[in-house]
């Protein structure tokens, strides 16, 4: 007889059924072999009733048989002892309800209850195991008549690793759904069926606009197509591929991502889905090509601090002599106008060097404490008169300013510099604004911007209105001898010395830009609590610059070295001369009449110039010391300030400079340096 219910999913009620009294009863019959269990009932059926037996004895669902009345187990099935860990021997005869198997008890009663009205189906229960675990279940159950008896059988499809696999996919799901990754999943054509938010976030669209489309939509166009074919390759075979690719945002920016491909495939092995898990990177990659950048431009300016070195002896050779030729020349001779030339030349070649000095971050520097709302306005005018009528200056500076301490002239030339820059960027004229403000770095800002250190600072901005900059050009702007500029329009030293003076002053910058769009530099100074420093005065001027002292020259550089020597003997001085550090100390040793002046190089092999000077107090304590520089590399230029009490002439000198210079020690009531 056809059973008047649906059979119950995952069970086979369909070969038992709630028989009507009078019809002929059911009974069970010996078991066969290879039955798990013996029989206590003996049923007398149908064919199907051994079918069943066969099933209620493999089933993978805990199949009991109670009485209907008592709730005593007439029988149970193997995969009852197995999950539950109650041997069915030990359970026969005894109330599950009361054995505590039902969590809670209550529910059992409720079942009993549910059961007067009919069939329960797919009812959740929670039982304990005999090891007490507690379990998760679906109940049907049905009342049968079975030897005379009315019964009761219970199926219980156990769902507790198919609760705690939905669980951890909860969490898996929420943890995709939180991640900072971005994550998608298309089908093996490649259509997306699913992103996460971090997706959305990176890319700008929106989870609507991304399902249903080909991931090709964020292509940038800058990508190597073999890097896709690779890619393809790669998961079509099954898989995983790693790679980095450029793509593009909803507003057209480009960002960088770490890209994990990973086909999913069923348990043929055939590709299912493609799970992608991508990282962007941008930000990573911009602070990484930014420290490349800061290393390579430290290693050009120790290069170019050393060839200025080197060249500003020869530029003092030069101009020494030339100066020298032209003044024993007739003043009628046509050699002058030659010696002019040269002389000309010299200086032009001497303001290259300093602007290599300063990219190199070598100069000597006079720090002071500066407001730069005051430096801006002392320049306003002849910033004016430098960019032309047809451009808009507009000064912008904010009232209560910090201070930063910094060389003046320094900072103006930056000022000049960047101003210079702007001009040019704006042929057919524009707005170029010039600003000051307040402003504090947090750590997200100096996370990106490498070599910025967080806290207080002062910016000085110089934007305009021109031609704008490409991405190529911002990356290499602040190179030596890199210029936009046509041939002969510029030395590409400008904005590397900008760069080069504000490293020097512990400060940093940035160029920001658009092609079409203008230019903006922004340089950030520390600010400094220290007053405003009051401007240094003049160079004492001298009536006369001879002298009749003895003077002791140190110099490796011969052409150098004798040039100051008959410079110093021509007013009258007495001059003892020395190639290097060693022979001036044999020298400093062996002399018994006072020295009034150690002029000395700073760098020199064997010994340093300082720590030579260093020496001269336990022989000669009367003598003061006038450096000589070029490029140095003792704790003076590393730091890239000039000592307290020291004295410093910096190469290439004009004779004229050298003789007032070795005056002006000689009669300074400054202590030696």
């Amino acid at each position: 007889m056809r059973p008047p219910h649906k059979p119950c999913p995952g069970l086979l009620l369909s070969l038992v059924a709630d028989r009507p009294h009078g019809k002929r009863e059911n009974t069970v019959n010996e078991a066969k072999k290879g039955t798990a269990y013996p029989r206590r009932i003996d049923v007398r059926g149908p064919p199907s009733d051994d079918t069943f037996l066969k099933l209620f004895n493999t089933s993978s669902d805990l199949i009991t048989i109670s009485d209907l009345k008592n709730g005593t187990l007439l029988d149970a099935n193997e995969s009852f002892h197995r999950i539950s860990g109650y041997h069915r021997d030990a359970v026969i005869g005894r109330s599950l309800s009361d054995m505590g198997l039902w969590q809670p008890a209550s529910n059992w009663a409720r079942l009993a209850e549910t059961l007067q009205r009919g069939p329960v189906r797919n009812v959740e229960v929670t039982f304990l195991t005999r090891a007490g675990e507690r379990r998760t279940g679906l109940m049907s159950a049905l009342p049968i008549h079975l030897r005379g008896k009315q019964c009761l059988l219970t199926v219980v499809k156990d769902t507790t690793e198919g609760r705690q696999t939905e669980a951890e996919l909860g969490r898996l799901s929420a943890v995709v759904e939180r991640s900072n990754e971005a994550v998608l999943i298309t089908g093996v054509d490649g259509t997306i069926v699913y992103v996460n938010p971090a997706f959305t976030e990176i890319t700008g669209y929106t989870r609507e606009q991304a399902l249903g489309k080909n991931p090709r939509f964020l292509k940038s166009g800058n990508q190597d197509q073999e890097l896709y074919k690779d890619l393809w390759d790669t998961i079509l075979a099954g898989k995983i591929w790693h790679g980095e690719m450029t793509n593009r945002r909803q507003d057209g920016s480009l960002y960088v991502q770490e890209m994990t491909i990973i086909p999913a495939q069923d348990r043929h092995g055939e590709n299912k889905h493609f799970i992608g898990i991508g990282l962007d990177v941008t930000a990573r990659r911009e602070t990484e090509e930014q420290l490349r950048q800061a290393q390579k431009m430290e290693s050009v300016g120790r290069l170019a601090g050393g060839v200025a070195h080197d060249f500003n002896n020869l530029l003092t050779i030069i101009h020494g002599y030339g100066r020298l030729l032209k003044e024993h020349l007739e003043t009628d001779s046509p050699l002058q106008a030659y010696c002019e030339e040269v002389l000309k030349a010299g200086e032009s070649a001497a303001g290259l060097t300093r602007q290599l000095l300063a990219f190199s971050r070598r100069q000597i520097l006079a720090p002071q404490v500066l407001d730069l709302n005051l430096v801006v306005g002392d320049l306003e005018r002849m910033l004016r008169r430098l960019i032309g009528e047809d451009i808009d200056l507009v000064t912008i500076q904010q009232h209560d300013l910090g201070r930063v301490k910094a060389d003046r002239g320094q900072i103006e030339q930056v000022i000049v510099n960047l101003v210079v820059n702007a001009r040019d960027a704006m042929p057919q004229g524009g707005k170029l604004t010039v600003e000051t403000a307040n402003v504090n770095l947090d750590e997200s800002f100096t996370r990106t911007h490498e070599g910025a250190p967080p806290g207080p600072h002062v910016m000085l901005a110089v934007s305009d209105t021109g031609v704008g900059m490409d991405a190529e050009t911002l990356a290499h702007i602040f190179e030596p001898f890199f210029s936009t500029k046509e041939k002969g329009k510029g030395t590409g030293l400008g904005l590397a010395t900008v760069y080069g003076i504000v490293k020097q002053s512990a400060g940093s910058i940035w160029a920001y830009g658009e092609p079409g769009q203008g230019s903006t530099f922004k340089a950030y100074f520390p600010r400094s609590d220290e007053p405003v420093s009051e401007l240094e005065q003049a160079m004492t001027q001298f009536k006369s610059t001879r002298g009749s002292e003895t003077v002791m020259v140190v110099e490796d550089e011969e052409g150098v070295r004798s040039l100051v020597c008959k410079t110093l003997a021509s007013q009258g001085y007495k001059v003892l001369e020395a190639d290097g550090p060693l022979e001036a100390v044999s020298t400093i040793e062996r002399y018994t009449q006072p020295i009034h002046m150690l002029l000395t190089d700073v760098v020199m092999p064997q010994m340093s110039g300082k720590v030579l000077a260093d020496r001269m107090p336990a022989l000669h304590p009367e003598a003061r010391v006038l450096f000589m520089s070029g490029y140095t590399d003792d704790a003076i230029i590393r730091n890239g300030i000039l000592e307290r009490n020291s004295f410093l002439l910096q190469k290439p000198f004009t004779l004229r400079a050298l003789v007032q210079k070795v005056r002006e020690v000689l009669d300074s009531d400054r202590l030696r340096g």
